[in-house]
């Protein structure tokens, strides 16, 4: 893990711009070293504002997924729907914390084949173009 002290604040907009920019990142709170994601400008163990922004392994496993078949619009018009599902799950990520994203690399249309506890690294799908192009967090099955 990389710590990485910077003056941009914790807001989702800084959080966008480090995806952009291919970093998973945290807020740990420099008191009590809780460490959050997505990150939040106070800490949610001891309510301080002593907050640094952390680059995450980007590294953890599949706690929990749902395969989506009635998607809501953005991703309709990205062609997924009854006939071409996706999968949205929750991961924990070594250093313990939890995020929601989109799963990768796994076949959405054989749910009995998805494994909790499947080893999963970041991933970033970009949409748009130019100034419209925006980055989501996303991740993929990884080879140990």
């Amino acid at each position: 893990m990389i710590e990485t002290t910077t003056i941009r604040p914790f807001t989702a907009a800084s959080f966008n711009q480090y995806l952009a920019e291919g970093k998973l990142m945290a807020a740990r709170c420099a008191d009590c070293g809780k460490l959050s994601l997505p990150p939040r400008a106070i800490c949610s163990k001891c309510h301080g504002v002593n907050l640094v922004w952390t680059e995450t392994s980007g590294k953890g496993k599949l706690a929990g997924f749902t395969v989506v078949y009635i998607a809501p619009t953005f991703m309709i018009e990205q062609g997924y729907g009854r006939d071409k599902p996706y999968v949205s799950g929750i991961v924990e990520l070594d250093e313990g914390v939890k995020i929601s994203a989109r799963i990768l690399g796994v076949d959405a249309t054989q749910p009995d084949s998805i494994g909790i506890g499947t080893r999963l690294e970041v991933g970033f799908i970009e949409a748009g173009e130019g100034d419209k192009k925006k980055s989501y967090l996303a991740f993929k099955t990884r080879q140990e």
